[in-house]
């Protein structure tokens, strides 16, 4: 049943259509991790909708009980991929790696699908490809046209595909990027990728792991964008529905850990790789196909809550400050469900001066430029874009030795680093005992 926002209940499996069941994890009603919020419209309330996992019964994919209409996440975005140089790295290699798999064709075309502000389409013009971006978000592909990134502002329906191919041709490669996830009518877009693709040509998507999500408890990238939480049991089913196989995969590190799927017409010219089989083998001894592992994953996402929940009080009592530093959709996950607002965390710095000036939804806590950190120092800074730590403390690790200010890591486990040393948190153990890394 759809109600008046567009949002409804999925009561069958987007892969294989099997009627699903109750959802195994709740974090609550949650506002749309991705659309910051105003200044201005601090007092207006937000839509908000049910975050919870189903596991289908079948095939084994897991997603959102709830779907939101697309529209209202995608027609106007503030998250672009060139803001750290991680991903500007990544995405070089990436383009790099698919023309390498298309040496044979002199000049390939190129249709990245979700192309946000056109990194990788800029990759693919550098690989020497003819290439094109597609994306719902008018503000970012008007910046990706006005930079020389040619983009289309729509999303990827069977008439940008006959557009597609009356201006270029068959394509080589598509690509979609943390975008194949989000997609609900998932069998629409593989039927026109088997339109658009060249017999030739091979389709590559990429995803964060559900088996790393489950190994190192990331459930910060539940949010209402990512509607399933892909391994590679059900995805290979559902893409043989369609006439499409896997031939390789690529593990990779962004988002924690993260699969690049490359798939071709069944029967191609790329050889089949081991790894697609590994992978399959790897997912059934780590329980991905018993119901228990899920429902255990669920039980130790409560357990992290609580724990860091008790890492906040135990600062806030020691009268200290906490910022946050990342404004990823993550962050959003992560403070409204452990129930953290302006009376725990001061303020969020980021990188991206689209961000800047905004609230992150639910909290409202407000998003600020990294000078903040100078002029108004916390004493404890929570890292919410975990994930480019690295980056992140070569930036700003010169406030520990200045300032003594201590870094909070939410996950894979709370932890705390500072004074050269790393703390790990348990609620069994909260004296915050720790050891040198």
């Amino acid at each position: 049943m759809t109600s008046a926002s567009g949002q409804y209940l999925k009561k069958t499996c987007r892969y294989c259509e099997t009627p699903l069941p109750a959802p195994y994890l709740e974090l609550g009603d949650m506002p749309l991790a991705n659309s910051l919020v105003p200044a201005a419209d601090r007092d207006k309330p937000e839509f908000t909708c049910p975050l919870s996992l189903v596991l289908c019964p079948e095939c084994r994919l897991v997603q959102l009980s709830h779907v939101v209409p697309p529209d209202l996440m995608f027609s106007h975005y503030l998250y672009v991929s060139s803001t750290t140089q991680t991903f500007r790295d990544h995405f070089a290699a990436y383009a790099a790696s698919v023309r390498e798999k298309l040496r044979a064709i002199p000049k390939p075309v190129a249709v990245d699908i979700g192309s946000n502000d056109g990194l990788l389409v800029s990759c693919y013009a550098k690989e020497g490809m003819d290439a094109l971006g597609i994306d719902p978000a008018k503000n970012l592909a008007d910046a990706a046209n006005k930079s020389g990134v040619k983009t289309l502002n729509r999303y990827f329906d069977e008439a940008a595909v006959d557009q597609i191919l009356a201006e270029h041709g068959k394509a080589h490669a598509i690509s979609g990027n943390n975008v194949f996830a989000h997609i609900d009518d998932i069998h629409s877009v593989l039927r026109n990728v088997m339109k658009l693709l060249d017999d030739r040509g091979l389709f590559v998507i990429e995803f964060p792991y559900l088996l790393t999500m489950h190994q190192e408890m990331l459930f910060d990238m539940i949010y209402h964008e990512h509607l399933s939480y892909i391994a590679v049991a059900p995805l290979a089913k559902v893409l043989a529905r369609f006439g499409l196989e896997i031939f390789h995969i690529d593990e990779v590190a962004s988002h924690g850990g993260s699969l690049r799927v490359f798939t071709q017409k069944k029967g191609g010219p790329h050889p089949v790789s081991e790894v697609p089989a590994r992978l399959l083998e790897k997912e059934r001894k780590a329980g991905l196909l018993e119901e228990s592992t899920y429902h255990d994953f669920a039980a130790g996402v409560l357990r992290i809550r609580d724990d860091f929940r008790a890492l906040i009080h135990q600062s806030k009592e020691r009268g200290e400050r906490i910022a946050g530093y990342g404004a990823p959709a993550k962050a959003s996950t992560l403070v409204n469900f452990y129930g953290l607002g302006t009376e725990a965390i001061d303020y969020v710095v980021d990188d991206n001066p689209l961000k800047q000036g905004y609230l992150l939804p639910g909290k409202k806590i407000p998003i600020v430029p990294s000078r903040r950190l100078e002029e108004d120092t916390a004493q404890v800074l929570i890292l919410f874009a975990w994930n480019f730590a690295r980056e992140i403390l070569k930036k700003i690790g010169h406030l520990e030795r200045e300032k003594g200010v201590r870094f909070f890591v939410p996950l894979p486990s709370p932890s705390v680093t500072g004074a050269g040393k790393r703390f790990e948190i348990s609620a069994a153990s909260p004296n915050l005992s720790g050891t040198r890394p």
